[in-house]
């Protein structure tokens, strides 16, 4: 019995050392984080490559490198996968539309709109492809392409109320600028412009980037301009 007693190990032996059991938890979320993360850019650079339509499950868990009961572990399909890019691209734009600027009358005004409209640019150059993907209804389904609408609107609005601050409601101001129903109309063209310059832009088409800012610039600026009454 004391030899037995002897060989024993420590009680101390078999405890866990404290925190053991929640670095281990951190450890299995931190792979499970690097694994959707390797998943989401192996959708994201097949998405870019084949289009959508084209694009398997087959082909994500190839470039990933990883197999499909991992896929499915985290993600019901492919579109449930582009769900989650096509969260993140509106995500980035609606916190775009948050910094979007009060544009005085002035230079101090057209350089805060040029900064925004070169952040613009950046964050569009970032996600071009899941954006692209969601102009498209007939491919990602009316309820996501309805989605990418109610951003577009939202940032509109945006946009209107920062172009015409300090205007009178549906009135030319003073600093010359329309207001009301018609700000809000131009500020919708000026977006469908943007969007439609960067897509030409992620698709290959080669147009300066200095340049191509400080021309946006201008057309927004112009947008905003109310028509000269004739006298």
């Amino acid at each position: 019995m004391l030899m037995q007693a002897r060989a024993r190990p420590p009680a101390d032996m078999n405890r866990r050392p404290p925190g053991g059991g929640r670095s281990r938890e951190r450890a299995v979320r931190a792979r499970g984080r690097d694994t959707v993360a390797r998943l989401l850019a192996a959708g994201l650079a097949e998405f870019e490559e084949r289009g959508f339509q084209a694009v398997t499950v087959d082909d994500i868990v190839r470039r990933a490198r990883t197999s499909h009961g991992t896929f499915y572990l985290y993600f019901a399909n492919k579109g449930d996968l582009f769900g989650v890019l096509a969260a993140d691209a509106l995500g980035a734009m609606d916190r775009l539309s948050d910094e979007f600027p009060v544009v005085t009358a002035n230079g101090a005004g057209r350089a805060a709109l040029r900064k925004w409209v070169t952040a613009f640019c950046d964050t569009y150059q970032a996600h071009a492809t899941v954006i692209r993907i969601l102009s498209q209804a007939e491919v990602v389904g009316l309820g996501a392409w309805e989605d990418g609408l109610k951003y577009l609107f939202r940032m509109a609005d945006v946009v209107s109320m920062g172009m015409t601050a300090g205007t009178a409601g549906g009135q030319k101001g003073a600093d010359g600028r329309v207001s009301g129903t018609d700000s809000r109309l131009s500020a919708v063209a000026c977006l469908i412009m943007l969007e439609r310059a960067n897509y030409l832009a992620s698709s290959g088409v080669q147009l300066p980037r200095a340049e191509l800012a400080d021309r946006l610039t201008a057309i927004v600026l112009a947008a905003f301009q109310a028509p000269q009454q004739p006298t």
